[in-house]
């Protein structure tokens, strides 16, 4: 592949003709999936027929304060969920209070004034409900609609409210991340007990009520501990589903997973019986970072082919390390012992999120650089600059060109590609030299 410079320039024609090829091949990995019941997972991030554009869109509203930690689009309507309390439309002054989650016009970039959730809490993760009228939440709130709602929830995505008939069984702590597959509902996160029952950061809920699924029982265990005794509980910090609902990969701070050695990341099978690990392990996330930082995966994304994945971290710059890098592995043979294809370091800053969609793997953090592997907090022979956001490519692993720069703050914790371009999340207010607060999309060209 090459990057979006060194593509000629394309004709209206041209580019509908690949627009409609990568939406027939997105169909055709959602179809793939028939051998499990209902619906099978959807593809988070679409397949793209080129790099981004580097300019933002002028229409996407502004989150005034807090972070967007997670992006979703259903329909025509995108979705913005974190910890922010405040936005306004892109090019008006009015000050609109819809704390946490709000809806916008996936053309226009307008807010959605109707759509109204009653969340307590902070949201960190977003996933579509089979029916295509729904969307699942999870976070740190344990409340909705006034109405109990211990980190999950299932609300109606035009008007905000509770559906009824769903109450997700209780969890003792944040939900990091979601996936629908089937009837399930995966979700990661930092809990350690799902209805008063041990499920130590990974468990399922019945899609359609919220109850808690036995099915899927990994039993991670082991948290991490550095040399001067760091550490915290079990933990999932991300995972991501294959378009044929077949394989599960997910990152965060265990050690041991259904009783064998998974540091920080490991990958299972998905069947209509529930969950069973994967014979594919790698042990280079084994060795410790930073003193203070006992694990340090924080996010994964399964290629649209479902071939392979990257995963992304913070840790600090050491040597021989998967510190503060990217890393692409293959699916391959489940076998232990697996390596890199490639890896692209940024030289001592954290990465905190990934989409591939064909063309690009696109990563965000508060990275300063990339191609960076002999930097130490400075740029190494051959660093590029690739401030906040960056795009790699996904067979050499070597930086694309596409540099549209942005502010760096705690860093790019959202990337979500749609059909049209990419949404990007995060904590800062400037995305290519101009104003766009917390949320910018870079359309297809």
């Amino acid at each position: 592949m090459t990057n979006h410079r060194e593509h000629p320039p394309a004709t209206h024609a041209r580019r509908r003709r690949r627009r409609r090829a990568a939406a027939a091949l997105l169909a055709a990995l959602v179809a793939a999936g028939g051998a499990l019941p209902a619906t099978p997972a959807r593809a988070v991030n679409a397949p793209h027929p080129s790099v981004v554009g580097a300019k933002p869109a002028a229409w996407t509203p502004h989150a005034l304060d807090g972070t967007v930690y997670r992006i979703l689009r259903i329909g025509n309507r995108v979705y913005l969920a974190g910890s922010f309390t405040k936005v306004r439309n892109a090019g008006r002054s009015a000050q609109l209070a819809m704390p946490r989650l709000v809806a916008f016009d996936a053309t226009t970039g307008r807010i959605d004034t109707t759509f109204r959730p009653a969340v307590n809490g902070t949201v960190t993760a977003l996933a579509a409900a089979a029916d295509g009228r729904s969307l699942y939440l999870g976070g740190a709130f344990t409340s909705v609609d006034g109405v109990a709602a211990a980190r999950v929830a299932r609300i109606d995505a035009a008007t905000g409210t509770r559906v009824a008939g769903f109450t997700a069984a209780a969890l003792d702590n944040q939900v990091n991340d979601l996936r629908l597959v089937g009837d399930r509902l995966l979700v990661g996160g930092a809990f350690q007990t799902v209805a008063g029952v041990t499920r130590r950061g990974l468990a399922a809920l019945n899609a359609r009520t919220g109850a808690a699924d036995p099915s899927v029982d990994l039993r991670l265990a082991s948290p991490r501990k550095t040399t001067t005794g760091a550490t915290s509980p079990v933990r999932v910090e991300a995972l991501d589903v294959s378009a044929d609902g077949a394989r599960l990969v997910f990152v965060g701070n265990f050690g041991t997973v259904a009783g064998q050695a998974r540091p920080q990341l490991a990958v299972a099978k998905l069947t209509a019986t529930g969950a069973a690990l994967s014979g594919w392990s790698t042990d280079r996330y084994q060795p410790q970072c930073a003193k203070t930082i006992p694990s340090y995966l924080r996010g994964v994304d399964i290629s649209p082919d479902g071939r392979w994945f990257v995963a992304v971290t913070t840790g600090g710059p050491f040597p021989g390390t998967l510190c503060d890098a990217a890393s692409r592995f293959e699916f391959g043979t489940e076998t232990a012992g697996m390596q890199p294809t490639w890896v692209n370091h940024t030289g001592g800053d954290t990465l905190l999120s990934v989409a591939i969609t064909g063309a690009a793997v696109y990563v965000g953090g508060h990275q300063r650089w990339l191609d960076n592997p002999l930097g130490r907090n400075s740029a190494g022979p051959g660093a590029v600059p690739r401030p906040g956001i960056g795009a790699i490519h996904p067979s050499t692993g070597r930086a694309l060109a596409w540099n549209p720069t942005k502010e760096r703050g705690v860093g790019t914790g959202a990337l979500y590609a749609t059909d049209r371009g990419l949404f990007v999340g995060s904590d800062t207010t400037t995305v290519a030299g101009e104003y766009h607060a917390r949320v910018a999309f870079f359309p297809l060209p």
